[in-house]
């Protein structure tokens, strides 16, 4: 099956992630979210030849920012009730500052996020986006890194928070912001190739 981990005698925990080109990816936001650490992902990822899924809080177009200023929208291709975390190899979590205040919010989204993360499946988040990491508790005894104005709260969830572009530590990777995008996109492209992430009960 498209996406699908696979079953490898050769590693420890018997399951390896995918090739790029195979993997499913859900990205989650909603208005607010910073246009490029958004779009440019998406598109590098789908020019890979990975299947990509937007999914947001409602089933309208998403308004984006660039900076103080309107981006460009973008319409979710689902909504987060309807997400199976099973369905996917990895996640995307784009910043910006009311996107991911927003989402931390909604336990349906937390709850996906922390899923994720603990199941070993690569988890990214940029910029505002480790926000939704500390909400998940997730970011504990862990190097991180985010937009400066939130990594006091990285620090107060237990991170070790450094001033990197692209920093990974086990199956989470994070980074600072949109000139991050190029660094941040690879690192998380790595990790969906390479992290073993263990089978999930149906």
């Amino acid at each position: 099956m498209r996406g699908a981990a696979k079953f490898s005698k050769d590693h420890p925990g018997g399951v390896t992630m995918p090739n790029i080109a195979d993997a499913r990816i859900l990205i989650i936001a909603t208005d607010g979210f910073e246009e490029s650490e958004l779009f440019e992902p998406r598109q590098t990822l789908l020019d890979r030849g990975a299947s990509v899924t937007l999914a947001s809080l409602e089933p309208r177009e998403i308004q984006g920012e660039k900076g103080d200023q309107p981006g460009r929208k973008i319409k979710p291709d689902l909504l987060m009730e309807e997400v199976d975390s099973q369905d996917y190899d990895a996640l995307l979590l784009p910043g910006g500052t009311r996107n991911p205040d927003r989402l931390r919010m909604e336990e349906i989204v937390v709850y996906t996020v922390k899923k994720f993360a603990d199941a070993g499946k690569p988890v990214g988040a940029i910029c505002h986006g480790p926000w939704l990491l500390v909400e998940a508790d997730v970011v504990r005894g862990r190097t991180v890194t985010s937009w400066p104005s939130i990594r006091t709260d990285l620090r107060n969830a237990g991170g070790n928070v450094v001033d990197k572009e692209a920093v990974v530590d086990g199956n989470i990777v994070t980074s600072r912001n949109p000139g991050d995008i190029p660094a941040f996109t690879e690192a998380f492209i790595q990790l969906i190739e390479s992290v073993e992430a263990p089978l999930e009960a149906v």
